[in-house]
This record gives structure tokens, sequence and C-alpha cells, in this order.
């Protein structure tokens, strides 16, 4: 049985907590405290600064190497959740998971499994790492003080170009070669971007610009999303996209996860 779910450090926007079922000590979740809230410059921002504080603090505590980020747009894991965290809930919520050296399991090992084989760690083998975390959180957070500033700027809106539209940075869009699915895409940026924390608060709104393009193809119904670490994939950040449906006739991410780039991140 999977904990309730525990709230380890609170930004201005997001929240870094540990998830009712975790896979793995190195299992976080950065989620979106009130529903409500529109994603803009300013909260693109408190995510970064929730993102960056969460891989300082696994760092930290558990000597975690590199992080994997999972997230699903308009899609709820279904039956047994193959290649994928059971929803949490309909809030926006990104699943982190941190590697490191002698792990006991690893993230892609538990999520091969069906969910219903999935054994949650408890509550017991998490209390003393999570009061780690809380603490390594705070200091973390406190220490990029620049990010803060920016988070708490009421000016930092969106940029704007010269025809008073929103303008955002270019994303490049490529087809793997050997796609798991037929909308398999991975989307990256034409600047190198060595971490997650290179990223500025723009490109993740043109990400999501163009995960809203992918999920209105009349194909799918709703989209699954891997970015592996960058040290994974020769230092530039890839997120890669698959188109999901109810009626799949297979799951995408059971195969993805055998890819190479997916299996050294996961397993």
């Amino acid at each position: 049985m999977g904990l309730a779910r525990r709230l380890l450090w609170g930004s201005a926007v997001w929240e870094v907590a540990r998830p009712r079922t975790p896979l793995t000590a190195g299992h976080l979740l950065i989620r979106l405290s009130n529903p409500a809230t529109a994603l803009d410059r300013r909260s693109a921002s408190d995510w970064l600064r929730c993102h960056k504080a969460a891989h300082a603090a696994l760092t930290q505590v558990l000597g975690v190497t590199h992080c994997t980020l999972m997230f699903a747009y308009q899609w709820h894991a279904l039956g047994a959740a193959l290649g994928e965290p059971v929803a949490e809930s309909s809030t926006p919520t990104f699943h982190l998971f941190g590697r490191w050296d002698a792990e006991p399991a690893t993230p892609g090992a538990v999520l091969a499994l069906p969910a219903h084989r999935r054994t949650p760690l408890g509550d017991d083998e998490l209390l003393d790492i999570d009061l780690a975390l809380r603490d390594a959180l705070r200091t973390a957070a406190a220490f990029d003080a620049d990010l803060t500033a920016a988070v708490d700027d009421p000016d930092d809106g969106p940029l704007i170009d010269d025809n008073g539209t929103t303008a955002l940075p270019d994303i490049v869009t490529l087809t793997p070669a050997h796609p798991a699915e037929s909308v398999h895409r991975v989307l990256t940026f034409p600047r190198p971007l060595a971490s997650i924390s290179d990223v500025g608060p723009a490109e993740v709104l043109a990400l999501a610009k163009a995960l809203e393009g992918f999920a209105a193809d009349p194909t799918v119904s709703g989209l699954s999303c891997i970015a592996p670490d960058p040290s994974i994939t020769g230092g530039r950040l890839k997120v890669h996209v698959l188109g999901r449906s109810a009626n799949e006739s297979r799951n995408p991410l059971a195969a993805l996860l055998d890819s190479p780039e997916l299996s050294r991140a996961l397993l």
C-alpha cells in the first residue's frame, strides 16, 4: 500500500513531494500546488527552481548522479501501467527518478512490472531520507538566490515581439529512426543544454506549446513524455513524446524503455 503523499518543500507555485507510491528512494514529484495556476514565465521559472532544488537535494542525500524526468500530458495510466507511474491525480505532476551507484532497485526494473506487482517503499524506509531531503531542499532553494529573485519579480511576463505576440524560442522536432509509436517525436533546442537547469522559462513555454500541438492530433488521447538526463544523451537535452490512446494495441512506453537511451537512463 502506498503512502499518503508527503510534502517535502513548497515553492511559490509548485511543490516537491514524495509520491503516494514511491518506486525507489530517488522517486520524487514536482506537483502544481494550485491546479488553476496558468503556465506562464513566473510558474515556469518556479518549476525550474523546484527541479534544480530537487536534483541538488537528491545528489546531496543519496549521491544521485543523474535524473530522468517523466510526465503525462492529457493522459492517465491505464490498467497495468507498464513503463509509467500510476496517476497520482489530475493535477499537473512530474516524476523525477534519481539514479545512484549501488541503488537496491532501479526505476526501469520497477516500471517494467505491472502496477499491481510493484512493491512501493514503506514509510519506515523513507522517513530518515525524507527528513534529510527536506533540509537539503531548503538549503538548495535558498542558495539559488538569482532564480528566487526572478520568480518573485511581478514584472517577469512573457517575451513580446514587435508584432505584439509572444515570442518563444525555436523547438527542434525529430522523428527517431525506430519510433515506438506512429506519434513518437524527440524535442530538443538548437542551443546545447547540458542539463534541465540550463533551460530558461521561455524554453519551458516553447516545449509546452509544442506538446499542445501534438496533443491536438485526433489519433491520440494524450501524451507520455520522458526526458533522460542529458549526461545519458550525449550532453543534449531530449524530450521523447509518445502519442497514447485508450485503444492502442500495445503500450509504446514498454518498447521505448528497451531503447539504448532510456534503458541506460532508467535501468
